[in-house]
């Protein structure tokens, strides 16, 4: 186990497992921590940006038959080695879309009625009494709401805003069939898109097919005054370009919960006044964290103790 996880899930695993844990403080783990630790292990169960890349794969003991990501997302894990050596891989789908989708709305309302910048004036024993003009924000009805990556999460979130009053466009691989529509516009293409989002909210994978899709030039695309949120994955965002956005007031605001580099952020965050950070929260409650690492003990228990197809793989 490469992380301390929550107090349910962590009685459950030491009742049916023998555990090691790599040595240090508890955060993501380098190749060599993981191949440390994994000596003499049947399974791992890892976390989001855990350095399992083709290279450590290839370098796993035999002892290994399943890695157990407790995330959704599996860009920090090279499926295809797995495959090659016969690792199964599983994830954790289906029990984080509400509480993430949250988050996103979080994001969009504290951009929208400039939360942040209020509460850190408050901290900061700057607020001298209400007037007519401060911190004046924008309301969300009548806003076209945008959707990049129209999932389960994307979908959440459609059903939020709806009750806003915002009016819902999405862009997705594919069209959604009406029943999932609901109603929302579909976009094929980039332009007509990005060009109906008065809020951008973004749901698309990592990796190097959507490394920067948010560049300078999508967001030349954006109507100004639009607000970008990003609960996705940080890599999908060019962060100069999003910055260089916000000094110019091309973009009223942006809500990030999910940076590349992480736990490190982009130096030009931190003097943005008009950024909303949160520290990568979109699964966390106690109810979703709990259902995460139950996932990843139902696909650990089919492999190692049952000898059956676990339920959630994903390679």
């Amino acid at each position: 186990m490469t992380r301390v996880l929550p107090e349910a899930v962590e009685a459950r695993a030491a009742r049916d497992y023998a555990i090691r844990r790599p040595e240090g403080p508890d955060r993501t783990l380098e190749s060599a921590a993981i191949l440390t630790a994994a000596k003499g292990c049947a399974g791992i169960l890892c976390a989001a940006g855990d350095g399992l890349d083709a290279e450590t794969i290839a370098r796993l003991p035999d002892s290994v038959r399943i890695i157990a990501t407790f995330s959704v997302g599996t860009d920090h894990i090279a499926l295809d080695a797995a495959k090659a050596r016969g690792v199964a891989v599983t994830n954790t789908p289906d029990v984080l879309s509400v509480a993430t989708a949250e988050i996103a709305m979080l994001l969009i309302l504290m951009c929208a009625r400039r939360a942040g910048e209020a509460e850190r004036m408050l901290r900061a024993r700057e607020w001298t009494g209400w007037a007519p003009t401060q911190l004046m924000g924008v309301t969300l009805e009548g806003k076209r709401l945008g959707i990049l990556g129209m999932g389960r999460i994307g979908q959440e979130l459609a059903r939020m805003a709806r009750g806003m009053g915002m009016q819902i466009h999405y862009r997705n691989r594919t069209r959604l069939p009406p029943q999932e529509e609901l109603g929302a516009t579909f976009h094929g293409n980039d332009d007509s898109f990005l060009a109906a989002c008065d809020v951008l909210s973004m749901h698309i994978p990592g990796g190097a097919a959507t490394k920067n899709w948010l560049d300078a030039a999508r967001i030349a695309r954006l109507p100004r005054g639009a607000i970008v949120v990003n609960t996705g994955r940080g890599t999908t965002v060019d962060d100069g370009a999003l910055c260089d956005a916000l000094r110019s007031g091309h973009l009223r605001a942006a809500g990030l919960d999910v940076f590349a580099g992480e736990p490190a952020i982009f130096e030009g965050y931190h003097s943005a006044p008009n950024v909303t950070l949160l520290p990568h929260l979109g699964s966390a409650t106690i109810e979703t964290r709990d259902a995460m690492g139950f996932r990843c003990l139902d696909n650990l228990d089919a492999v190692l103790i049952h000898g059956t197809e676990p339920p959630h793989r994903a390679a």
